[in-house]
This record gives C-alpha cells, sequence and structure tokens, in this order.
C-alpha cells in the first residue's frame, strides 16, 4: 500500500511530516510513503534521520501552496505545487491515497477538479471524528463548503451515516442536526429545509441537536454546514486546549499535598484526558465523497498527528470505505429519494 504525502503541508513540515511518515512506516506493515515536495529539503530532513532502508521515495514538487492561497488561485497558478502533485499521484494509480496538512479548501478544490466526486454526491465533507461522553461521533461537514444548501447536508447525513456504521462498527448511527434548538421548526432556513429532507429519508435522524448537547453522545454523528462545522472544530480544540491547561495547573498545586500514590492516580487520570481530546491522536479527516482516499489533517499537525493520519488513508483503503458510501447512494437508498430530495 501506497500513500501519497503531502510534505511541504503544515505549520511544521518538511520535518513534521517526514517524522510522521518514518513513524508511521515504522509501526505499520506493508506501507510505503511518497513524499512530495522540494526535493532539497526533504532529502535533508531523510539525511537527518536513520530511514534508508525504508520504503519511502521522493517525488519533487517546484511549488508550496500557502495557507492564505484561494482555491481557484492554486488551481490556475500552482499545478506543480506538493498537493497536485499528491493527488495526481493517486489519479494514475501510483499511489492508494494522499494525505495533506495543507490549505484544506486548495486540498479539496484540487481533489474534486482532479479525482472527481462518487456518483450522487453534490459536495464533498470533510468528516472528523471527536470524542463524546459515551465515545467518539463524527462531524461533518468540518470546513469544506462554507455556503450549502439543503441537498448538501441531505446528503451530508447519508455520507455520515454510512463512514460512521463502519468506523464504530454500528449497524444503524443516530444522526442529528446541529442547529440553536431541539424543537424541529427552530433553526435558519438551511437547517429547516435540511430537516425536512433527513427526516423523510431512510436515515436514522433523530432531529436538532444543540451545540451544549455535540458532545454527550446522544448522536453518533452530527451534520453542519462547513462554515458552522469549521468554527465548532476550531472552539472545541481551544476549550480542550485550555481546560487541559487548567487542569495541569491544578495537578502540579494539588499534587504535592496529595501524596506520592495519589499524584500518580491525578496525574495519570490527566494524561488519559488529555489523551482523548488530543486531535493529534485521531491523525487526519477523511475527505468524503471523493472517488479515492484523501485525507485531511490539521494544519499544526505534528509527526504523530501525521503518523495517524497516514493510518487513517491505510484503513480507508483496505476497507475501501468508499465502496461503502457508494453503495449507501447507489444501492441502499432508491433513485427516487435522491432525485425528490434534489428537486426541493
Amino acid at each position: 500500500m501506497k500513500i501519497a504525502l503531502d510534505a511541504m503541508g503544515g505549520d511544521f513540515a518538511p520535518a513534521s511530516t517526514v517524522e510522521g511518515a518514518i513513524g508511521a512506516i515504522n509501526e505499520y506493515q506493508d506501507l510505503s510513503v511518497i513524499l512530495v515536495g522540494d526535493e532539497t529539503k526533504i532529502k535533508k530532513e531523510l539525511d537527518e534521520r536513520d530511514c534508508s532502508n525504508l520504503p519511502v521515495s521522493i517525488r519533487h514538487a517546484s511549488q508550496t501552496v500557502e495557507m492564505d492561497d484561494s482555491p481557484l488561485s492554486a488551481l490556475r497558478h500552482k499545478k506543480d505545487s506538493s498537493i497536485r502533485i499528491a493527488i495526481d499521484i493517486v489519479k494514475s494509480n501510483d499511489a492508494d491515497a494522499m494525505v495533506s496538512a495543507g490549505n484544506s479548501g486548495v486540498v479539496m478544490a484540487t481533489a474534486l477538479y482532479v479525482l472527481g466526486k462518487l456518483p450522487g454526491v453534490e459536495r464533498p465533507a470533510i468528516a472528523t471524528v471527536m470524542p463524546s461522553l459515551k465515545d467518539h461521533f463524527v462531524l461533518l461537514d468540518a470546513g469544506a463548503n462554507v455556503d450549502c444548501k439543503p441537498l448538501h447536508l441531505y446528503q451530508f447525513a447519508i455520507m455520515g451515516e454510512a463512514y460512521a456504521s463502519f468506523i464504530f462498527e454500528n449497524d444503524n448511527p443516530r444522526v442529528g442536526l446541529l442547529s440553536i434548538g431541539e424543537e424541529d421548526a427552530k433553526g435558519n432556513e438551511l437547517t429547516k429545509e435540511s430537516f425536512k429532507l433527513i427526516k423523510n429519508s431512510s436515515v436514522n435522524f433523530i432531529g436538532n441537536i444543540e451545540g451544549q448537547d455535540i458532545f454527550s453522545g446522544e448522536a453518533d454523528v452530527v451534520v453542519c454546514d462547513g462554515f458552522v462545522g469549521n468554527i465548532a472544530l476550531k472552539v472545541s480544540e481551544g476549550l480542550a486546549e485550555t481546560i487541559a491547561v487548567m487542569l495541569k495547573r491544578e495537578i502540579m498545586e494539588k499534587a504535592a499535598s496529595a501524596g506520592k500514590e495519589g499524584a500518580l492516580l491525578i496525574k495519570e487520570a490527566f494524561a488519559n484526558l488529555k489523551k482523548r481530546t488530543d486531535y493529534s491522536e485521531y491523525g487526519g479527516a477523511p475527505l468524503l465523497g471523493i472517488s479515492k482516499p484523501c485525507i485531511i489533517s490539521h494544519g499544526r499537525s505534528t509527526a504523530k498527528a501525521i503518523k495517524n493520519a497516514i493510518k487513517v488513508a491505510g484503513v480507508f483503503h483496505k476497507k475501501r470505505i468508499l465502496d461503502v458510501i457508494s453503495k449507501e447512494f447507489n444501492e441502499g437508498l432508491s433513485r427516487r429519494e435522491i432525485i425528490v430530495a434534489s428537486e426541493k
């Protein structure tokens, strides 16, 4: 299995991407990585690490997409970027999946342009796995589409249900629509119209879910547009980091008086909490709806996050998760249901 990795994507690249790739190769079997980007910089990072016998190669890309580049500009003027070349490699079947911690908008637009969508899908969506009081849930869209129509949220619900069903081994995951109230009539025009479409579908829809309840575990899938989803994701990450700092301060103050055994228990509990809320543990979020596996990682991804993103890409390929999602569109749901939804 080969993974094309955008070695220049992310705040700490290429050091973090190269180290993450090596970590993934050492930890997971039958894996090779193609590092895409500035060959000189990548080779320098490889030379500093003991990886001469590892299945890692370099594909040079003369351009790098910046975080402030627009998707349209990147598509037109950066055709030799590390993002574009990595996706081209997947297109030509020289790699089975791609991973990038770069500009997510550019990744989405390029994947859409080069690889195309699964049959029936109107818009791809970023599906992020997040922790809850009961286990985990999937949030989508987490930032691929800032402007959506009801049909898009309806399809996000279908894709999210199929994805959650597979990764959580749950035959009937519960799908909730993020809104400002639980009542059916609450929300803006987008959520109210989306509510009607999802409610009348075969999705296991539990109705609206408020922001305060998304981490309760009542829903296995939380659906929203990319603008709201990205804000919810970033607020959650910021809050988790803030709480971690506060807890650490409290633990440092209390540990001295808790005794040796008490201090160890406190530190262990803190470590477990930090692990559950650390985005690097989840690696990356798949771009659901694209015809081949594309995994988007956080811009601040560490080597650990990159390693885990490569793991996600490998699972997507090995388990053929895209086939599961495609089946939901083309076999699991009737054609009439999709047509009726698109007409509303």
